[in-house]
């Protein structure tokens, strides 16, 4: 159950994620909103596929790593953007990010278990 409320977590933080982009705007007060918003996802983001990837079947947990490791490569490069207060480069890399955040939401976090194969005939 508790990676159920952590895959929620993550596509809720990737959703709220999206939104971020209407907050680009170039004055000191944006940039700073947006720098402490990224930071905070960024975090719940890191500890919430940490469990996930943890719990997740060894099949899964390879695909699960590439995606979160590219949402947080993402991430960091809209931040530094942030951080030079450069607009068209924080809306270029909001574009970039705003496609992983699309795969995060789309993504099976949590796959059903494998059925032992006795539990799936009722031929005994």
């Amino acid at each position: 159950m508790e990676f159920k409320g952590s895959a929620n977590r993550i596509r809720s933080c990737a959703c709220e994620l999206m939104s971020i982009g209407d907050d680009l705007m170039d004055d000191t007060e944006s940039w700073d909103f947006v720098e402490r918003d990224l930071q905070l996802k960024a975090t719940f983001l890191y500890c919430d596929f940490d469990k996930v990837i943890s719990g997740a079947r060894e099949d899964h947990k390879r695909s699960l790593t590439e995606l979160a490791n590219r949402l947080f490569c993402s991430i960091e490069e809209l931040d530094l953007a942030v951080k030079v207060q450069s607009i068209q480069q924080a809306h270029n890399r909001f574009s970039d990010l705003a496609l992983v955040l699309e795969e995060v939401v789309e993504c099976d976090l949590m796959p059903p278990p494998i059925m032992p194969s006795s539990d799936l005939s009722d031929d005994d």
